[in-house]
């Protein structure tokens, strides 16, 4: 009963230390970890798991978090407001460029070409304007670019009468261009040729199309994002069971290698050691077969009689040697008298040879 009680509190510890170790993987999704870290570490994992009620996936704090929230809506808000100024700037700018084109390649009535002339003009006061109001907050202290102001360059603007006809027609010619460019995205987005009614109502749901189109490449966007998140925590898992396979891999080869170098290197002995002595072998049949070729019948009994001959004068003058050895030891019984005599002999037997020498070459006939 014990041990099943036993077995039965251990299996819910179990899980909930598993659950635990899920919750803080899922909650740092950008921490290279795995479950063997967290099992290794156990007071880390509960820290990290206190941590994860208060930080974000990402990092953040709640807090930080909720103003990075709101920071970003209000990015969002500005960066809308400043699409919508700067698509209608281009628009006109647009707008005007086309009338120049079509000015060059056709006659335009003075009616049009005087409301995109004006339109023109008050287009590149506006932008000097700006540019004007951007000098000033930037350089507070130095004096305006080129010594104006905004308000000088206002007073270039076109009369109120030409602003007034401008404003009028304005809002009709900008619908018409923003129609025109509706529908050659429509053409791009759906091609083919159809009626305007289809294309009108084709065009009313083309944003609503383009937004799903938004939303799912956000959507995909963030699955890439945990697919790589994933992808990269599965590498290091991946690695980290490489490593342990290669160095098991290593013991094995260095275990099987010094096993197996002590029946390698003996075969190495026994395969020189034969081969030493094949080359032994051949030196002593080389050495023979050179023997054989250089003495033959004839110079082996020369040579016989050669020694037999000079063993026969080693012998006379071993008997010489020994005779010579006696008459000295004969010699030496007499003492240092004898050897001054027998140097004194040897002097005179040295005078005589030399006397008859010179004798000899006196008495020689000369021509």
């Amino acid at each position: 009963m014990s041990a099943n009680a036993d077995s039965g509190s251990v299996g819910p510890s179990l899980c909930k230390v598993d659950n635990l170790h899920q919750q803080v993987l899922a909650s740092f999704p950008l921490c290279q970890m795995i479950r063997e870290d967290l099992t290794q570490n156990p007071r880390f994992c509960k820290l990290l798991a206190m941590l994860s009620q208060h930080v974000e996936c990402h990092g953040l704090t709640l807090k930080l978090e909720k103003e990075l929230e709101m920071a970003e809506r209000d990015l969002q808000t500005q960066r809308l407001r400043w699409l919508c100024s700067e698509s209608l700037h281009r628009l006109l700018r647009e707008m005007v460029f086309e009338h120049s084109v079509r000015k060059h390649l056709s006659n335009v009535p003075a009616e049009d070409d005087m409301f995109y002339e004006t339109m023109k003009h008050n287009l590149l006061v506006g932008q000097c304007v700006r540019q004007l109001d951007l000098s000033d907050y930037f350089k507070q202290d130095s004096p305006p670019l080129l010594g104006l102001d905004a308000q000088q360059i206002l007073d270039l603007a076109s009369t109120q009468k030409d602003l007034w006809k401008t404003r009028q027609r304005l809002p009709r010619e900008l619908e018409k261009h923003f129609l025109k460019k509706c529908f050659s995205l429509l053409s791009y987005y759906h091609p083919g040729d159809e009626r305007e009614g289809v294309k009108n109502m084709k065009l009313l749901h083309l944003s609503g199309q383009l937004d799903g189109k938004i939303k799912r490449v956000v959507c995909l966007k963030g699955k890439s994002y945990e697919s790589a998140a994933l992808l990269q925590q599965q590498t290091c898992c991946y690695i980290s069971e490489l490593f342990g396979c290669i160095q098991i891999l290593q013991s094995l080869i260095l275990d099987h290698r010094l096993k197996a170098q002590k029946e390698i290197d003996k075969n190495k002995i026994e395969y020189f050691e034969a081969k030493c002595e094949i080359v032994i072998q051949k030196i002593r049949a080389e050495m023979m077969e050179i023997q054989l070729d250089t003495y033959t019948e004839d110079t082996i009994s020369a040579h016989r009689k050669i020694t037999e001959k000079l063993e026969a004068e080693l012998k006379a003058s071993q008997g010489e040697k020994h005779a010579v050895d006696s008459m000295l030891s004969s010699f030496e019984f007499f003492g240092k008298e004898f050897e001054v005599l027998a140097e004194e002999y040897s002097r005179l037997r040295q005078e005589i040879d030399t006397k008859n020498w010179a004798l000899k070459e006196f008495s020689y006939p000369t021509n």
